[in-house]
């Protein structure tokens, strides 16, 4: 196997009992780096000072990256036109954050029946801010309720991030959702 020393050093090939050895020799640990290596490589290191390293790592990861959430408004059928206004600027204020949007119609009694205006208010919604965000999930039907989904597009997210740094200058943003593959449109 090839044996790497703590400071970042190729020491050569060694049996393994000769390398578990050297690593004892020094007072650390033989850690297996890259096991389908041809040959393995192993690294002689503190394994309770590398899961420590890791862990830090990995809890500053966790604290540097936005976290998208769904955000909802709530129409029905007979809502008015101001009050439709209205909740479509709350929408594009939440989209502005860089956060998904939820757009609800809850049908009651009769009001079922009338699925197409319930589809064309998500619609609506959704074209007041087609500069901000893209429709995710198109509108459908959940019970007594029509539900769609806005998410907001690369550019509006990267806004965001950047409104986030500028909050906290000393955090690295990193975007948590980036399984969406919009990021190269527009």
């Amino acid at each position: 196997m090839l044996v790497i020393d703590e400071q970042g050093n190729k020491l050569g090939e060694f049996l393994t009992e000769d390398a578990v050895r050297l690593a004892e020799d020094r007072g650390l640990d033989l850690i297996e780096v890259a096991p389908n290596g041809r040959p393995p490589v192993c690294r002689i290191q503190d394994y309770g000072k590398l899961k420590y390293e890791r862990k830090k790592r990995a809890a500053q990861a966790k604290k540097n990256q936005v976290q998208v959430q769904i955000k909802e408004v709530k129409l029905r059928p007979k809502t008015d036109e101001h009050d439709i206004g209205v909740k479509v600027r709350h929408a594009r204020r939440f989209l502005e954050e860089g956060n998904k949007v939820k757009v609800t119609i809850r049908f009651r009694g009769r009001e079922l029946a009338h699925r197409d205006i319930g589809s064309q208010q998500c619609l609506r919604v959704a074209r007041e801010c087609e500069d901000l965000a893209a429709i995710e999930t198109h509108p459908r039907m959940d019970g007594r309720q029509m539900f769609m989904i806005i998410a907001p597009n690369a550019r509006t997210r990267a806004r965001a991030a950047e409104r986030a740094i500028a909050e906290d200058p000393e955090a690295e943003v990193e975007l948590a959702d980036r399984d969406d593959g919009d990021l190269g449109e527009e």
